[in-house]
């Protein structure tokens, strides 16, 4: 099954955001929109997700920018860990590194 990725002007519309906005945030590194041999952007269904997480953190809760690029770093770390998290990973002593490698990012992230 092939995923569904629409261009920047159908995400703008189905998320009720500028294409300029889009745009911004991937020049902030909030996104990463694939491009088209010709470099057109093009938005897998993860990455409108994740415009959605970003429209409600700023319009809804009010966080700017800087807040939602932590807020996203601190997400992504979380994201990398769940897996690690299953016995069966932690058995293994490279599950173990590679989770106190993640810890760590988020403490520096987190500035604990």
């Amino acid at each position: 099954m092939a995923e569904e990725i629409v261009f920047i002007s159908v995400a703008a519309r189905t998320l009720g955001m500028h294409p300029q906005t889009l745009r911004k945030y991937e020049r902030l590194g909030l996104v990463r929109p694939a491009r088209t041999v010709g470099s057109m952007r093009v938005y897998s269904s993860e990455e409108l997700d994740r415009l959605r997480l970003i429209k409600r953190l700023v319009d809804d809760l009010g966080v700017n920018l800087a807040g939602v690029q932590q807020l996203l770093s601190v997400s992504d770390v979380v994201q990398r860990m769940r897996p690690l998290m299953h016995e069966d990973v932690l058995d293994r002593r490279a599950g173990r590194r590679q989770l106190v490698r993640e810890v760590n990012r988020l403490t520096r992230l987190l500035e604990l």
